[in-house]
């Protein structure tokens, strides 16, 4: 297949030379949803595996159930780590000062308590690697990276906090079943109901 077999059906957004910044994240007409800016580039994600939704359905819940009034749980909202970065955590817990109405898009990550990522076979390295070494960089205290784990298909969640010294995150522990920590607050969440038994 040849460059001028391919059928294009719309025209793709041509990057300034600088890259985009978040003014442009939320300006850019029709961008597809859930569109991120990692770096000045758009990231545009797959569609979702029924995994991805029955873990952020679970997780959403189970965070609802648990917070204080003082945080609100967030379910993919862009956070504005800087100019050039616009990254949405599958779920964030924010403080609830924070939010300002239902046409709110996003939060500034000084205000972001968690962010949750739920691995995709596309997001793998994002998720792994990118966002978590930004979402510290920025301050961020807590971040989770869920995976698909085994056989039984049930998600493992890592669990990390933020070294203030380093800016960096340390891994305090990975969970199968339960997850049962208290930071950023007391949470305890059954994590049997997504896989198979």
């Amino acid at each position: 297949m040849t460059a001028e077999s391919v059928e294009h059906r719309g025209q793709w957004p041509v990057p300034p030379v600088d890259g985009y910044t978040v003014d442009d994240l939320f300006t850019l007409p029709d961008l597809p949803p859930h569109t991120e800016l990692i770096d000045g580039s758009l990231v545009f994600v797959s569609p979702q595996r029924r995994f991805h939704y029955l873990v952020i359905n679970l997780l959403f819940s189970g965070l609802s159930d648990s917070v204080a009034p003082a945080f609100s749980v967030e379910r993919e909202m862009t956070i504005l780590l800087d100019r050039r970065n616009g990254p949405e955590p599958d779920v964030s817990v924010v403080r609830a000062e924070a939010v300002t109405g239902i046409n709110q898009t996003s939060f500034r990550a000084e205000d972001v308590l968690l962010a949750v990522e739920v691995v995709s076979p596309e997001s793998e390295s994002r998720d792994r690697t990118t966002k978590p070494q930004k979402y510290a960089a920025a301050g961020i205290p807590n971040y989770w990276r869920v995976e698909q784990g085994g056989t039984d298909g049930r998600p493992v969640v890592h669990v990390y906090e933020l070294d203030p010294v380093t800016k960096t995150y340390v891994h305090v522990g990975m969970h199968r079943d339960r997850i049962k920590v208290d930071a950023p607050h007391p949470i305890d969440i059954d994590l049997t109901g997504v896989g198979h038994p």
